[in-house]
């Protein structure tokens, strides 16, 4: 990931001026990082250090996404729907 796309992101899901470590933050990085992993997977099905890579990154950013609907539910559905993650219930 580029240092611009990473930059933009923080500053998107940021709460407030300089907010790096929010869980939204967290999360919508991780979802960046994700999505750009699961493309070089579908090229290179047998690099199997890259994969175990992406399932950490999915396993933290469920952690992530439990944590916030845990503590925000509604910033939990919002961030769910604009990332385009999770079924909504």
């Amino acid at each position: 990931m580029e240092k611009e796309t990473k930059t933009a992101i923080m500053q998107k899901y940021a709460r407030h001026e300089g907010d790096v470590g929010s869980p939204e933050v967290q999360i919508a990085v991780l979802s960046s990082k994700i999505a750009e992993l699961t493309d070089h997977m579908r090229s290179h099905k047998k690099d199997n250090s890259s994969r175990f890579g992406l399932m950490a990154m999915v396993n933290r950013r469920k952690r992530l996404l439990k944590y916030l609907s845990k503590e925000n539910h509604e910033r939990y559905l919002s961030l769910a729907a604009e990332l385009g993650i999770r079924g909504q219930k």
